[in-house]
């Protein structure tokens, strides 16, 4: 059965738009329904132009879930957000005069290495939106990709569906701080959520008070303060996020009897609880230095960190917890020396199916390395700094709420 199914909707795609259209009205609902359903994307938009009952199955929030659950079993693209040269140098002098733009590409990422191609392009709507040039990317999920202005006066936030063309700007949060933020999914209320952690000026250093909570619901519309109590400290440098098994995992540090300690700050995005998990406990050579941060890793974590050897030797370790919220399963499964100062040397961004990691070196291709070999493979992908990358798949996820998502 889903053999035909197969054949009847690559079938559908090769008739739209053409006289033979009529006959697909003929067929039985429910098989006209899991023939789209089998589409991709491109094809789905084309479709919900057919005909009105046609746009309403498409846009119905049960088709919509039930697409991207088949698409989630077919994952293997790769976002990547990119910086040309002539962008990164103006964002970093604060020159940008809004003539360069990011680039959102998406490349497969089979297991097979030798395959490392470009899929589709985006156009990019908000790049004179951003007061410092570029958005930072959160993170991505279900096909979302959350976007913060990189300037701490605006906080400013978008979600945005690239594959269909549309966004959903967020109201403005209620405390107006700097702060680390996530990006996530509610499975329990199907909802998307978007966390912001604050650390109220001192607040964090002194201990005097926990830092500040916010929400917002996609399906709400709203910013609201959690009532859980935070973990006093602060999240580390630029605050990277991993979203895994349904919460929100960040780096931050903490005093505790005059000593620094590093950690895993958890938020349970269902239960809107925080937590905490230990990090590696490492030599005074092996030490945290410069910004560690964190990532997916599977149904795991993984941390990045760096090590000072020498006056001009920068290691790169990469751990792994092997078992999720076990703290005693950190593994060390990469150690790499570089000559060079700390903004120079390779930065582990992502990890691709296969196991491997991608390395960006300013004003270098980025890089795939084999954890085991360490062998180097060219992507043949320039990154000039500001580079995300992470696992994504296509979905309609917004397709259905066009009085809240403006489309371009």
């Amino acid at each position: 059965m889903s053999d035909n199914l197969a054949e009847l909707s690559k079938s559908l795609a090769e008739d739209l738009h053409t006289e033979s259209m009529w006959d697909w009205e003929l067929l039985p609902p429910e098989i006209l329904i899991q023939s789209l359903s089998l589409l991709p994307i491109k094809s789905l938009i084309n479709c919900s132009s057919v005909s009105k009952t046609w746009k309403s199955i498409i846009q119905n929030p049960t088709f919509i879930s039930n697409h991207l659950h088949l698409s989630n079993n077919n994952n293997n693209l790769l976002l990547f957000r990119l910086c040309s040269m002539e962008l990164s140098k103006a964002t970093r002098n604060f020159k940008n005069n809004g003539d360069e733009t990011e680039l959102y590409k998406l490349y497969w990422d089979n297991n097979n290495n030798e395959y490392f191609n470009e899929h589709t392009s985006f156009d990019f709507p908000f790049h004179v939106e951003s007061s410092s040039g570029v958005f930072n990317v959160i993170g991505t999920y279900n096909g979302l990709v959350c976007l913060a202005d990189g300037s701490s006066d605006t906080y400013s936030f978008i979600l945005w569906n690239p594959c269909v063309r549309k966004f959903v700007k967020l109201p403005p949060p209620n405390v107006s701080f700097n702060a680390s933020t996530g990006f996530g999914f509610d499975a329990k209320t199907n909802d998307y959520k978007v966390v912001r952690f604050v650390t109220l000026k001192n607040a964090g250093r002194i201990r005097e008070s926990p830092p500040k909570v916010e929400v917002y619901s996609l399906a709400i519309g709203e910013w609201r303060m959690v009532t859980a109590l935070a973990p006093i400290g602060g999240v580390c440098g630029r605050g990277t996020q991993a979203f895994i098994n349904g919460a929100l995992h960040w780096i931050a540090k903490k005093v505790t009897n005059n000593k620094l300690i590093y950690f895993v700050m958890v938020f349970d995005l269902g239960d809107e609880v925080f937590r905490d998990m230990e990090l590696p406990k490492l030599s005074d050579e092996d030490g945290y230095r410069g910004q560690p941060a964190i990532s997916a890793y599977g149904n795991s974590l993984a941390l990045f960190h760096g090590t000072v050897r020498a006056l001009d030797i920068w290691v790169i370790n990469i751990w792994v917890m092997k078992e999720y919220a076990d703290a005693a399963s950190w593994t060390k499964i990469f150690t790499a020396a570089f000559p060079g100062f700390a903004y120079d040397v390779p930065r582990p961004i992502a990890f691709r199916r296969s196991g491997e990691v991608i390395l960006e070196k300013l004003k270098e291709q980025l890089v795939s390395c084999d954890l085991e070999s360490q062998e180097i493979k060219d992507l043949g992908i320039a990154g000039y700094g500001y580079t995300f990358a992470g696992s994504y798949v296509e979905s309609l996820v917004l397709l259905d709420k066009p009085n809240r998502a403006v489309s371009y």
